[in-house]
């Protein structure tokens, strides 16, 4: 147990320091990734190895995942228009 306190301990500050700053979903994403990727990869692996792998898959994934988040969705009505609402909830229709 004594050997799980320090990444989860490690995994909670470096995820918190995400939220401290304003940042891109992609930047937010890599920082919840890697900060996973490190504790599964030393879970998994139980070595410096498996942790700096875990950590770099964690980070290229979350990055793609939060990338895909600042993406805007288009949509159609039902007149044809193409609109897409953004984080904050307000609709665009695009010209």
């Amino acid at each position: 147990m004594k050997k799980l306190a320090y990444p989860i301990i490690a995994l909670t500050l470096f995820n918190g320091c995400g939220e401290l700053m304003p940042q891109s979903q992609t930047g937010k994403g890599a920082l919840i990734g890697a900060g996973t990727g490190a504790l599964a990869g030393q879970l998994i692996g139980g070595d410096t190895k498996a942790t700096l792998i875990g950590t770099a898959v964690g980070a290229a994934a979350g990055a793609a995942i939060g990338h895909s988040r600042e993406q805007p969705r288009y949509y159609k009505d039902k007149n044809g228009n193409t609109f897409y609402i953004d984080e904050n909830g307000q609709t665009h229709t695009v010209r």
